[in-house]
């Protein structure tokens, strides 16, 4: 086994490496040093930064549902791509099979919306 159709790929790899490596040491001894107590401060919109409140601070749930839902349907949506891209080469089974596949996004939706996973109070 030759190594030859993978000499691209490890050139690019090595191209990437160096140029970080390269960006790294370069922002190190070509940026400004000149440290103050208001560059060291942790930035907030130009709000001062307070602490968080000890024992509260707690996001409710409807926030972690939400963004699993975001991955949910966005992990679904994925799956159309190859099809789309083998929309000509797919007989009528791989269409029948995506509408299959809507449906049961769609219905998994509405279930969603109906008790009320999407509603923001």
């Amino acid at each position: 086994m030759t190594l030859s159709p993978y000499a691209p790929i490890i050139g690019l790899f090595a191209l990437a490496a160096g140029f970080a490596l390269f960006s790294v040491a370069a922002a190190r001894f070509a940026g400004p040093r000149r440290f103050n107590k208001a560059k060291l401060e942790a930035y907030e919109c130009g709000i001062e930064p307070s602490p968080q409140p000890v024992g509260g601070g707690r996001f409710p749930i409807k926030f972690y549902l939400t963004a699993m839902l975001f991955i949910v349907f966005d992990i679904e949506i994925i799956f159309l791509y190859p099809w789309a891209v083998s929309f000509d080469a797919l007989p009528i089974f791989g269409f029948v099979e995506m509408v299959l596949f809507i449906v049961a996004v769609f219905v998994a939706y509405a279930y969603v919306w109906r008790r009320g996973g999407l509603d923001w109070d």
